[in-house]
């Protein structure tokens, strides 16, 4: 008779914007009882996921918790991202086989430029995968700009800011409102873009929602040093979203 080896579940947890007070009470729940958590860091060990949830972490002082850091080299390159994320899955399923619940923790929402997404596709095939929906960065930066994203029949695009000229130009054009994200470099670009639609005057630049050194300003007032990563754009068309 062949013996069931137990598996553990594999959490996607999203944990939220910036804010601990953001996490949710259900992803709060697993971080107090799984053996295991891992997170994205950078090459230098910095992970703004394990700080965020480090004051849940301290209400279950007495679990022997294991931490797995996934270093992610910060460039638009894919090969890079991919290799870190193959070493982490090899890493993560060891634990699950063991029958050993793997909290991944993930900023925002885990299916919403997650970044739990690229471990959903290497381990779903043989692992029980449970996704914990978190408070999103664009719901967290139209909150600090006091800017309601859409209502009524209004259409929402979220564009990511490397996209050429033309494709960015016909999405907003396409659409009520609009959420420009991974700014970084892109942002004098960008802001161009926007002044050609004439719309300068309807976006607003958030920086860090939620998080120490919020800034919500109209996009007029900010600077073409490059943007944080923790930042993004947000537009609509009448300038708000209830006319």
């Amino acid at each position: 008779m062949t013996k069931t080896v137990p598996t553990g579940i594999l959490y996607g947890l999203g944990i939220g914007p910036g804010d601990p007070g953001l996490v949710t009470v259900k992803a709060h729940s697993i971080l107090t009882r799984v053996p295991v958590i891992a997170y994205p860091a950078t090459l230098e060990g910095e992970s703004m996921a394990r700080k965020i949830v480090a004051p849940h972490l301290d209400d279950a002082a007495n679990l022997e918790r294991i931490e797995i850091a996934i270093p992610i080299p910060m460039v638009e390159e894919r090969d890079p991202g991919r290799e870190a994320y193959d070493a982490a899955a090899q890493e993560i399923a060891p634990h699950l086989n063991a029958g050993r619940d793997v909290a991944v923790l993930c900023l925002g929402d885990p299916f919403l430029y997650g970044s739990f997404m690229y471990l959903f596709t290497r381990l779903a095939d043989t692992a029980q995968i449970e996704i914990v929906p978190g408070v999103s960065s664009l719901t967290a930066a139209a909150a600090a700009a006091r800017l309601p994203l859409v209502g009524r029949n209004d259409s929402l695009a979220v564009i990511p800011a490397p996209l050429d000229d033309g494709e960015i130009i016909a999405r907003i054009n396409a659409h009520d409102s609009v959420a420009i994200i991974k700014l970084g470099r892109h942002l004098p670009r960008i802001r161009k873009l926007i002044e050609s639609l004439g719309l300068e005057g309807e976006a607003r630049y958030i920086e860090r929602a939620t998080m120490e050194g919020e800034r919500a300003i109209a996009l007029s007032a900010v600077g073409d040093d490059a943007a944080t990563y923790f930042s993004m754009i947000l537009l609509h068309r009448r300038g708000e979203a209830t006319p």
